[in-house]
């Protein structure tokens, strides 16, 4: 019984598209994994080390600090981060799985 090409790991591992693939993937995971680490340890080291910075309030006499902005924004980021990787996971990343599993056939 024949089998396509695309059901053997070795040929899909071998295909120079599923490398790019790959490569393409792992240095956007690999940047937005950084961009979300820095976030979130610059926001503890403030934590740490400047708490006065964090408490003070956004405008002068209301309850809302810094500390609750910053913490709003870092929450932003990681949905825009889980966004921007679902975004190009759905256009690219599946038009290229599509055409390597295509070659396969």
């Amino acid at each position: 019984m024949t089998t396509p090409a695309a059901s053997h790991p070795e040929a899909i591992a071998a295909n120079p598209l599923y490398q790019q693939l790959r490569r393409r993937r792992n240095r956007l995971a690999g940047l937005l994994t950084l961009v979300m680490l820095v976030s979130y340890f610059g926001f503890i080291g403030l934590v740490a080390f400047n708490k006065e910075l964090l408490a003070t309030p956004l405008i002068e006499g209301q309850a809302t600090t810094i500390g609750f902005a910053v913490a709003l924004v870092l929450m932003l980021l990681s949905l825009a981060t889980t966004a921007w990787y679902v975004r190009v996971a759905n256009t690219r990343f599946d038009a290229m799985t599509r055409q390597i599993v295509g070659e396969g056939k």
